[in-house]
C-alpha cells in the first residue's frame, strides 16, 4: 500500500531556511546591545546600593561607574551621561542613550535605552 509523502518541498525548505538565517542575523547583531543595556543598569544598581559610597558626593558615584564601565568595557553610557540627583530621600542615579546598529544597505535599528536606580543616601 502506498503512502503519500509528506514533508517540506525544496522551496519550502528555502523558505524557512531564509527566515531562520534572518533571525539568527537579527539576533546576532542586536544582542549585543541588549547585553551592554543590562550591564550598564546593573553597574547603576550596584553604585547606588553599594555600601562604601553611602553619603558619598555626586563626584564619588560617577568615579564608582568609570571603574565599572573600564572593567566592564562599556562605553556607550560615560559618567558625565549619568543624571544623579542626591537630596534628603536618597539617591538616584539615571541614564539614557540611544544605540544605533546596522543592518544592511539603508537598514538600521534605532534603540532608545533608559534607566534608573534610586537607593538610601
Amino acid at each position: 500500500m502506498l503512502r503519500k509523502q509528506s514533508g517540506l518541498s525544496l522551496v519550502g525548505f528555502l523558505f524557512v531556511a531564509a527566515v531562520v538565517g534572518i533571525v539568527l542575523v537579527l539576533g546576532m547583531k542586536t544582542i549585543p546591545a541588549v547585553i551592554e543595556y543590562y550591564t550598564i543598569l546593573k553597574n547603576v544598581n550596584a553604585i547606588v546600593k553599594n555600601g562604601e559610597i553611602k553619603g558619598g558626593t555626586v563626584a564619588d558615584y560617577r568615579n564608582a561607574f568609570a571603574k565599572r564601565s573600564i572593567m566592564d568595557e562599556m562605553s556607550s553610557v560615560t559618567p558625565a551621561d549619568l543624571d544623579i540627583i542626591k537630596d534628603s530621600n536618597g539617591i538616584e542615579v539615571s541614564f539614557s542613550y540611544d544605540r544605533k546598529v546596522h543592518m544592511f544597505g539603508p537598514v538600521s535599528i534605532l534603540f532608545e535605552f533608559e534607566g534608573s536606580a534610586t537607593g538610601p543616601n
